[in-house]
């Protein structure tokens, strides 16, 4: 399994009107994040930031986790309302 992913700050403010999702969509990914993290990590991922957007009434609906052995190495996760979104950067 992969090291734990380490989750950037968001680029809005957590109290912006932009910071509104709840990250509660089904979750799919794309084949290569799958490939790269693996079904385990990205769930992991997914999970953090539901309680993130719980704990602040929403988040951003792009949250960014970079692994901290290699910051180049990303995974994005992107609240689209009925599917949240897990993607390499390469992906968008």
């Amino acid at each position: 399994m992969s090291a734990p992913m380490l989750l950037k700050p968001q680029e809005p403010p957590l109290n912006h009107p932009d910071s509104s999702c709840r990250f509660t969509g089904h979750l799919v990914s794309t084949p290569g994040a799958l490939n790269e993290f693996g079904i385990f990590l990205i769930v992991a991922c997914y999970q953090l930031l539901q309680d993130k957007a719980v704990q602040n009434s929403g988040i951003d609906y792009l949250q960014v986790f970079t692994d901290p052995k290699n910051d180049e190495r990303r995974l994005w996760l992107i609240d689209g309302g009925e599917y949240v979104t897990a993607l390499l950067p390469e992906d968008y």
